[in-house]
């Protein structure tokens, strides 16, 4: 099982860290040891004094491709929920300013939060019409909605699969929109897909 990370992926979202808009689909991944299940709290790790959120949505691979071509990449996922990719943002900042890899910024331990899974056939309007939004101690704090990706849920599986084959139980988060910001120890996070809560984590 691997993670597959899809960064810049809305406008607003570029904006507030004044990045630049991409012309293909930026990604990166986590190891399976980034998984945070069940509802666990999150412990923020001494190595960062800048912690963020960035809530997401995430879709579940549910069989084998390589060169998938947008038309068919739909019945390449099953289930949609909502992830929170924790980043170090000091440390992600640092290895920018260097030309380094990520990794260490966005790959460690339980940085890669997961939900719920609720099958796609529930969401009548499209995956690609979701809208969701995450509370930090019950204040919405950021609100997303899947259209406005820059990058398709399609296209994003689509240029993922060129370069790595995906299979069954791997995940796709598909990048963050505007409001991140950074937690603290006693902060509580909660996340909704349409509504319904999917995904709580207590900051330890």
């Amino acid at each position: 099982m691997k993670i597959i990370c899809i960064g810049q992926n809305y406008r607003e979202h570029i904006k507030e860290l004044k990045s630049k808009v991409p012309q293909q689909p930026v990604f990166f991944c986590k190891p399976d040891t980034a998984l945070l299940i069940r509802n666990r709290p999150f412990y923020i790790p001494d190595f960062t004094k800048e912690l963020h959120y960035e809530t997401e949505l995430v879709l579940r691979i549910c069989k084998v491709g390589k060169n998938i071509e947008p038309k068919f990449a739909e019945s390449y996922y099953d289930a949609v929920t909502l992830g929170f990719d924790f980043t170090a943002r000091d440390l992600q900042q640092y290895c920018r300013k260097e030309g380094l890899p990520w990794e260490m910024s966005k790959a460690f331990d339980n940085s890669a939060a997961i939900g719920q899974f609720i099958p796609k056939e529930k969401f009548t309007q499209g995956v690609q019409n979701l809208h969701f939004e995450m509370k930090k101690n019950g204040e919405t704090v950021q609100k997303g909605d899947a259209s406005d990706m820059l990058f398709t849920i399609d296209r994003l599986i689509s240029h993922v699969s060129k370069f790595f084959t995906l299979r069954t139980g791997d995940y796709l988060f598909t990048g963050t929109p505007p409001g991140v910001g950074c937690v603290s120890i006693g902060d509580r996070l909660e996340a909704f897909l349409e509504g319904e809560a999917v995904l709580h984590c207590d900051i330890k």
